[in-house]
């Protein structure tokens, strides 16, 4: 007849101590397995989220550069109302500068913040603007994303395309209640007062620091 076999307290101890580290390794190979093999589809996700964005301010057939690997990592730059840092891509044509696409806030939106995505090229004309993230007012302010824009033939924030840095005065970035060019729905003046203002410091902000920003190295 075999003897049962105790354990003291540390013994005991000890012995859930092992079981719960090896549980621990097994667990962390798990992830990384998992996520080693789950990466290469979230970095192709990510990059075609980004691409989404880019084509939609800035034509496809303006560059011919990689714009993903030819980027700039921005510190929190006020010009661009950025508290945090931001990446500019770089589009080129034939090896020479030929656009930038970036990242801007308007801090003064109705409801908060309003993030941008706009294309500016080398010569200064905005090729589009998007607007990636806001609070506004569903069915009021809403319109400045061009998916919540009840006019689809002609979304309000297109008429930013063209627009070109220094050939416009600032005063034509402006709405047109304030004096400028910019058209609103009537009941909501905030909010694209905030969006004009944002794309005009963003142009010039792109075009003050063009030659900078094309001869950095890529990162």
């Amino acid at each position: 007849m075999s003897e049962a076999r105790t354990y003291t307290a540390p013994a005991m101890a000890l012995r859930t101590a092992l079981i719960l580290f090896i549980f621990v390794v097994l667990f962390t190979a798990l992830l990384a397995g998992a996520y080693q093999w789950t990466k290469p589809a979230i970095e192709a996700s990510a990059a075609a989220e980004k691409m989404k964005f880019i084509n939609e301010v800035l034509p496809a057939g303006s560059y011919d550069n990689d714009l993903l690997n030819d980027t700039l990592e921005l510190p929190p730059t006020p010009e661009l109302g950025l508290t945090t840092s931001s990446k500019v891509y770089r589009a080129r044509l034939a090896g020479q500068p030929a656009a930038l696409v970036l990242e801007a806030v308007a801090p003064d939106g109705y409801a908060g913040e309003i993030r941008l995505v706009l294309g500016i090229t080398a010569a200064g004309d905005v090729t589009g603007v998007r607007v990636v993230q806001h609070k506004e007012t569903p069915g009021l302010g809403d319109y400045i994303d061009p998916k919540k824009d009840k006019n689809k033939a002609e979304p309000w924030i297109d008429q930013f395309a063209g627009l070109n840095y220094p050939q416009v005065a600032e005063r034509e970035w402006k709405v047109k209640k304030d004096g400028g060019r910019i058209t609103y729905r009537t009941g909501a003046t905030v909010t694209p007062r905030a969006v004009s203002g944002a794309v005009f410091r963003a142009a010039r902000y792109a075009m003050t620091h063009r030659n900078e920003l094309f001869a950095q190295e890529a990162q």
